[in-house]
């Protein structure tokens, strides 16, 4: 008798290395834009990042007498996504901290590559954000210090829809330009890294619930308001490059659409009635350990497998 297991069946063909290097030319207009609207010292935090994580990759495997796997590309791309989510003002030993913690505390101490239970970059941006709050959050641009469109919006202002689209704005390397974001999203969808799924269940249950927040507490809901929750902060950054990360995420449709909720409900419940203004990276990490949950809920069910004799049907 022959047992038909659940998918995926099918074998891809593409490498570990080939989909780093696709997620690497995604960043690249991120990166692009960030560098030209922060200057050299946003340069200076992702050349720290990379090469830390990189590092770091190679000694543990070194140390650990493991294959060296830093040729994969995964290292870099964790140094890639860490410096985006970094203010480009932070100290040159903030991104050191985050680039060993996310590589030997995240990912090589649990297996390596596609063994890690939450993902590597996002987890040491939360251990940052708690270990040193005030310099993570200092977004200053040319010396002067001011809120992130996300604290305005919290605050009942209304930024310039067309500055948040563009990232003429502060906030963190990689989250400022809307635009930057889409074009390496579209670029990862077209080259069939990452599904639709996930990135369009998170931004659009984020939205929905933010409106349901606002509506059950009595505030005010305007389109600007929305459309200033999307284009800000982390959402549509996270939704694209962290929430999609293969180790990290269900593999299975259903799963998939179960997770975008949930981390839409998260990201609402932060942003509204969180004391801080942002909530992407919390959601996303939550959202990581609830993902074997999720795939043991929706894993489809095989066919072609009888029961055993006196089996109720």
């Amino acid at each position: 008798m022959y047992n038909v297991s659940v998918s995926p069946h099918v074998r891809e063909q593409s490498t570990t290395r080939a989909i780093m290097r696709d997620v690497v030319i995604a960043l690249l207009p991120i990166l692009a834009f960030g560098v030209y609207h922060f200057g050299l010292d946003a340069l200076l935090v992702i050349i720290i990042s990379v090469a830390t994580c990189v590092i770091s990759e190679l000694l543990f495997n070194l140390i650990a007498k493991k294959p060296i796997t830093v040729f994969d590309f995964s290292a870099v791309v964790t140094g890639l996504i860490l410096a985006i989510n970094l203010p480009s003002t932070v100290a040159w030993w903030i991104p050191v901290i985050g680039g060993a913690f996310a590589i030997i505390a995240v990912k090589m101490l649990f297996g390596g590559i596609g063994q890690n239970f939450m993902n590597p970059a996002l987890a040491a941006r939360c251990f940052l954000l708690i270990s040193f709050t005030s310099r993570m959050n200092d977004f200053s641009i040319d010396g002067v210090s001011g809120a992130t469109p996300l604290a305005m919006i919290k605050a009942g202002e209304s930024p310039d829809l067309l500055t948040l689209f563009l990232g003429f704005h502060g906030g963190c390397i990689g989250e400022v330009s809307a635009l930057a974001i889409l074009i390496g999203g579209l670029y990862l969808i077209v080259k069939k890294v990452i599904s639709v799924r996930i990135p369009l269940t998170y931004i659009l249950s984020t939205l929905i619930f933010v409106a349901l927040i606002n509506v059950v507490s009595g505030n005010d809901l305007t389109v600007t308001y929305l459309a200033g929750q999307l284009l800000s902060g982390g959402l549509l950054v996270g939704a694209f490059f962290m929430a999609t990360d293969y180790a990290t995420s269900p593999i299975t449709a259903k799963g998939q659409i179960v997770y975008g909720i949930i981390l839409g409900l998260m990201t609402a419940l932060f942003r509204v009635l969180g004391s801080s203004a942002e909530g992407v990276s919390y959601a996303i990490i939550i959202g990581n350990l609830l993902v074997p949950i999720i795939e043991k809920i929706t894993v489809p069910k095989p066919f072609g497998c009888e029961k055993a004799k006196g089996e109720k049907k």
